[in-house]
């Protein structure tokens, strides 16, 4: 099974990600609902793009603009966790890049694609 290489950097995200949550919030007191609320996504996430579903990526896209939200939220009021929340906004912008890579890829860089689409202007 050959994963294309948008899809693998999309998968090593999403676990990155989870492990980072899992390590976030593991000293939490409410460690069992942080982990269903911020880590299980992300895992979830992970078994579809895995299964090479285009809907996974596409709610992995969606689901990273919230992270990076997310992120950028505990930056700026929690500066205690800077480094975590610094990690998260650096992983979401991967899982969007990622996510929406085949996208751009074929918009942008395909020729062949450019060939036809002139083609067809005619």
């Amino acid at each position: 099974m050959s994963a294309r290489p948008g899809r693998r950097w999309l998968a090593a995200a999403l676990f990155a990600l989870s492990v980072l949550f899992s390590l976030w919030f593991h000293d939490d007191r409410h460690r069992l609902a942080a982990l269903l609320v911020f880590a299980l996504p992300p895992l979830l996430l992970l078994i579809g793009v895995l299964r090479g579903g285009a809907k996974a990526a596409f709610w992995s896209g969606v689901a990273g603009l919230f992270w990076f939200s997310h992120g950028v939220m505990v930056a700026w009021s929690r500066p205690a966790d800077g480094v975590y929340a610094w990690s998260e906004i650096a992983l979401s912008l991967l899982i969007v890049g990622a996510a929406s890579w085949p996208g751009l890829k074929a918009r942008f860089f395909d020729k062949r694609r450019a060939v036809d689409r002139s083609d067809r202007e005619r």
